[in-house]
């Protein structure tokens, strides 16, 4: 049995598991805002509408623009890209017969796109005992064999946030030993701007750093992301991507999306508030929790994962599996933090479950 190897694949997952579907299904799996796409997109959606007669811009425009304004960086340094995950496709591009190190538990697209360009990756294992930390040790004494490091921050599945001199240490350290680091910062809008290490992309040509528009936006079904580098890196990553790779209506409700400020406050503080009722509630259940700063909570149930896990599906309430997050092995579980509506439901189905063991 092979399990889908991200969120969001209910159909999927039930008929890998040989579970009939239920009619109605509530997916913890995934971890989008919530609230939906942002007012302003909905009332906007019958002008954009215009954007499909038309060929977009190659750059991307007018986000690449408002992207530029957002983050007070120049346009130059930036790519556009449909999704995040073309990006990191690109990426792994560039990483043909080099040696790459991954910190699992981690995002698992990263290997599948490095491995499938031909790149040697190296798995750095974070220690399950102290939290999946960054194991510095490990990492700094294999930076100067590397040509490049992979870090989530924070991370998925732990949401674990490395600490900005953490960050530094290893980006300094890899500059030294002409190692590229590359930060996915998807969820880094859940925390707090203050934490991205954007502001670190001008001092240091080895770093590169990997934005999502889907999770905080709510528009995994409009595909946008983008990547901040150097001028240079930017320019030959640019040379590999089709052309049009961006359509015109992502373009436009990217520049949107950035405007809503109050949008985004509103999702940071409903994802705090949603997963420290969580925390406490498994914890109060004997579960093992992770400290998150994402919009989610990996935990570990004090009797059987994969049992909670099926019977939860039985009831139609997906989690996230972690048999293809190494070091986790199943044995933990990944929940999105949705509507209070949502988390109610899910923690009496949890509560009751729990009573029965």
């Amino acid at each position: 049995m092979r399990l889908p190897e991200h969120g969001a694949n209910s159909k999927r997952l039930y008929a890998s598991m040989n579970i009939t579907m239920p009619d109605e299904v509530l997916d913890f799996s995934e971890n989008c805002n919530p609230a939906g796409p942002p007012p302003s997109v909905v009332e906007a959606w019958p002008t954009l509408i215009s954007t499909l007669n038309s060929y977009p811009d190659p750059d991307g425009q007018p986000f690449r623009s408002a992207v530029s304004d957002y983050h007070q960086v120049d346009e130059q340094q930036m790519l556009v890209g449909n999704g995040a995950a073309e990006i990191l496709s690109l990426l792994a591009g560039t990483y043909r017969g080099k040696r790459v190190l991954l910190i699992d538990p981690t995002f698992s697209e990263y290997r599948a796109t490095l491995e499938v360009n031909g790149a040697e990756v190296v798995s750095l294992q974070a220690v399950e005992s102290e939290g999946f930390q960054l194991p510095m040790r490990q990492i700094l004494e294999a930076l100067p064999e590397a040509d490049a490091i992979y870090i989530c921050t924070p991370n998925n599945p732990t949401g674990y946030l490395p600490t900005k001199d953490a960050l530094l240490t290893i980006i300094k350290a890899a500059n030294s030993s002409s190692t590229d680091v590359v930060l996915d910062e998807a969820f880094i809008d859940f925390v707090d701007e203050s934490k991205s290490c954007i502001p670190q992309v001008a001092n240091y040509p080895n770093l590169l750093i990997v934005r999502s528009m889907t999770k905080m936006y709510a528009i995994p079904g409009i595909r946008l992301g983008y990547l901040i580098a150097h001028p240079e890196r930017i320019e030959t990553l640019k040379q590999k991507a089709s052309h049009w790779h961006v359509n015109g209506l992502a373009a436009e409700i990217g520049v949107l999306c950035l405007q809503e400020e109050a949008y985004r406050q509103q999702a940071i503080l409903h994802a705090q508030t949603e997963r420290l009722k969580m925390t406490q509630f498994l914890r109060v259940h004997g579960c093992e929790v992770l400290d998150s700063s994402a919009n989610y909570v990996v935990m570990k149930p004090l009797s059987d994962a994969k049992k909670l896990y099926k019977d939860l599906l039985k009831q139609g309430i997906v989690l996230r599996h972690s048999e293809n997050f190494r070091g986790m092995d199943g044995r933990w579980l990944r929940i999105g933090m949705k509507s209070e509506p949502m988390m109610a439901t899910l923690r009496e189905a949890m509560d009751q479950w729990f009573k029965r063991q």
